[in-house]
């Protein structure tokens, strides 16, 4: 018989491991963001495609996590671990929405028998990062400070001399994060089967959990994920001041 997931658990594992990644990327950029039981936040804009606030609990108040964030400069943004909030009176909209995965640690790692390899190296990292995002500003998201952090490994996928695919493997706990998949030389499934087999491998004992929408969800539940409940990522409208706030 299966044992019955607690959603709502996992959903708050997976939020905090993916507070703590966005806070190892800040942190790699000479920033520092604050955690509180309600969410973690950062008081200067964060890097690229990264948000500036992270909710932890399906009660934060709305007001209050928007004191926590720079709105006097364009593009603040909130992602909403609950998908619970409502911010468009204060001038955001939903930028997409997505299921945070589960993959427990004791079942079995999918077959696959082509290892990734982690990426030690800033000259490989530039590669990896490359493949990850033919914008030259969005690459630079990527530093080599993360290189150092013990939490963070870059993993790729080498085919022909060159990136199939990659991801970043944050640990937190007892569980392992995965963020930033990509795949552009194989199918998503594909994908998600050797990175999950590559996190087994590595890290043997620690649940797999993430957040993805459209092809990847498909993948990734073909490869054992569940998914445990929705989260939207809010975008400023517009150009707001700090003072707008109430």
């Amino acid at each position: 018989m299966t044992a019955q997931i607690d959603s709502t658990k996992w959903v708050r594992v997976a939020a905090l491991d993916n507070a703590r990644w966005c806070d190892a990327i800040c942190r790699s950029h000479g920033l520092t963001g604050e955690f509180d039981a309600a969410a973690w936040a950062s008081a200067q804009r964060t890097p690229m495609l990264y948000p500036d606030a992270v909710t932890l609990s399906p009660h934060t108040a709305a007001d209050q996590l928007l004191r926590r964030i720079d709105r006097t400069a364009p593009g603040a943004s909130i992602k909403d671990s609950f998908a619970c909030l409502e911010l468009s009176a204060a001038g955001f909209h939903i930028l997409f929405e997505a299921q945070w995965i589960y993959r427990p640690a004791d079942l079995r790692p999918p077959a696959s028998s082509r290892p990734w390899t982690p990426i030690e190296d800033p000259d490989s990292l530039s590669t990896w990062a490359t493949s990850w995002s033919r914008d030259p500003l969005v690459r630079k998201v990527f530093r080599p400070q993360l290189l150092v952090d013990d939490s963070v490994t870059v993993l790729g996928r080498w085919g022909g001399g060159r990136l199939t695919a990659g991801a970043v493997a944050h640990r937190s706990g007892d569980v392992v994060g995965v963020s930033n998949l990509f795949h552009p030389g194989i199918e998503a499934a594909e994908a998600w089967a050797e990175c999950a087999s590559t996190i087994h491998q590595l890290w043997p004992g620690r649940s797999i959990v993430g957040y993805e929408h459209d092809e990847d969800l498909i993948g990734a539940i073909h490869n054992g994920f569940t998914p445990v409940g929705p989260l939207r990522v809010w975008v400023a409208s517009s150009q707001r001041r700090s003072a707008d706030v109430r």
